[in-house]
């Protein structure tokens, strides 16, 4: 089946309305009718503004992005990202061209 894979960037404790804002995400999706998706909380990195987030055994600062992702439709994709415009939230995302299926089937 042909699809997109959505990536969506948040901060690690990032909120809305006094929830994560990768289980909201997850949690949109799941209205949405999005079949899965996964949130990875990274070991480092930067944005767009340069600033280096890394874990440290000292520092746990909870500053480390998550990437959530999703394989969607285009219509998929265009309801969560529609969602994300109604709350007012600005952030990053990558929308991927995809082919995907289940292994296994006959």
């Amino acid at each position: 089946m042909q699809g997109f894979f959505l990536k969506i960037y948040v901060g690690e404790n990032q909120k809305l309305g006094g929830v994560m804002l990768s289980e909201w995400l997850l949690e949109q999706a799941k209205k949405i009718g999005i079949q899965g998706g996964s949130a990875f909380r990274a070991v480092a990195g930067f944005g767009r503004h340069g600033m280096m987030h890394e874990e440290t055994f000292f520092e746990l600062a909870g500053s480390l992005p998550v990437e959530v992702g999703f394989v969607v439709s285009e219509e998929q994709s265009q309801q969560l990202l529609a969602s994300l415009k109604t709350e007012k939230l600005k952030l990053f995302y990558v929308k991927i061209a995809a082919e995907y299926g289940v292994t296994g089937e006959a």
